[in-house]
């Protein structure tokens, strides 16, 4: 159950972390407003996970989530580099994520 609210908090910090480019630097009300609020879930739901599970393999899986969640949706929704070295480092983070959770 703790991998699964990991796994949720990860998504909620891609939602917050793509909902930073909508916010125009928080000029935004809507977008601001959906993105503090997908923080404070993403935060919540990762100090519950970090109950049963290791701090350090916790934050470091809610990041490797987040960081290859906005390197993908910013390729696909606004357009970034694709270049295969990129795609190679995002490759490697999720072989990270993996590992983790394996030796956990």
């Amino acid at each position: 159950m703790y991998w699964t609210v990991l796994v949720l908090a990860g998504l909620f910090e891609i939602a917050w972390a793509v909902g930073l480019k909508y916010t125009e630097g928080f000029t935004r009300l809507v977008p601001s407003v959906l993105t503090a609020g997908a923080m404070v879930v993403s935060i919540v739901l990762l100090a519950i996970a970090t109950k049963k599970l290791p701090l350090g393999t916790a934050y470091a899986v809610w990041t490797g989530i987040g960081a290859v969640g906005a390197v993908t949706l910013g390729i696909v929704l606004f357009g970034e580099s694709a270049q295969p070295l990129r795609l190679l480092c995002v490759g490697l983070i999720v072989i990270g994520i993996v590992g983790l959770k394996i030796t956990a």
